[in-house]
């Protein structure tokens, strides 16, 4: 990986995403490309802990199958919070938490890639949701001010970021005195083999090559000043890792985890 520029991954993943943003909602994407995928996005969402009235209160097309976990059943969010979602594809996460910080509060999604930005503000015209706002730009570089959020949420994308630390310390500075970060994302358990850590196509943009351990996860958020970190892997997690890329043998080294922080 030393000779690949952080800028040619992004470029990768962007490329991927916006052929997965294109995509008819009703082909269900998975979070690997190479994934012969094992059903519908919603499918796949209810493997991850969305109930079935979660996934029915979103437009069609906002789920895209793409995530590892459920972060709003982690986040608690409250009526009249503010809340950031890194990597909010076609606003899926970004609708649920809507509903639940009601009119008083405001949903923002960025997205990297513009199709899928159109994609989610599409949807919420359609769904007519109101107090969401999608964004383009880049999690490690957000066009958000300082101090205004009150929770940030994400759902299997930090993995994809080349410089995770600075994503964390964006994180840090967007939220309030007292915010939190929910995020459900991929953890490395075990050493990757190097063909599966150097393959940009099939296993960096299919959430697999890019995962952290839990200790560098843990270390890289204290670095940025988070407080009460946890990271807690799911064992159960491996049961749906193990159809990302089929024969691959990738949830020998991974698992889905919960991953907090207060900023104090």
């Amino acid at each position: 990986m030393n000779q690949i520029t952080n800028d040619q991954i992004r470029q990768n993943v962007r490329s991927r995403y916006k052929e997965i943003a294109l995509q008819k909602v009703e082909s269900g994407s998975c979070c690997s490309p190479a994934s012969s995928c094992r059903g519908s996005a919603d499918d796949v969402s209810s493997q991850l802990g969305y109930s079935s009235e979660e996934l029915t209160a979103v437009p069609d097309g906002a789920n895209l199958g793409l995530g590892c976990g459920n972060p709003q059943a982690i986040a608690e969010l409250k009526p009249g919070e503010v809340v950031l979602d890194l990597g909010s594809g076609g606003g899926f996460d970004c609708f649920l938490a809507s509903r639940q910080v009601g009119e008083t509060g405001h949903v923002i999604g960025v997205d990297m890639t513009p199709e899928m930005v159109s994609r989610a503000r599409n949807n919420a015209v359609k769904g007519g949701f109101t107090n969401t706002d999608f964004r383009l730009g880049e999690i490690e570089h957000l066009p958000v001010p300082d101090q205004t959020m009150d929770v940030i949420i994400s759902n299997c994308v930090i993995n994809l970021s080349p410089d995770k630390q600075q994503v964390f310390h964006e994180a840090f500075r967007v939220l309030r005195p007292g915010g939190r970060l929910a995020v459900s994302d991929v953890v490395m358990t075990a050493e990757l083999p190097a063909e599966i850590k150097n393959d940009l196509d099939v296993f960096y943009s299919g959430c697999i090559s890019g995962a952290s351990s839990v200790d560098e996860l843990k270390t890289m958020l204290t670095q940025s000043g988070f407080k009460d970190v946890v990271v807690e892997p799911k064992e159960e997690s491996r049961a749906f890792i193990k159809d990302w890329v089929p024969g691959s043998k990738v949830e020998d080294y991974l698992a889905s985890a919960v991953i907090k922080g207060v900023k104090p």
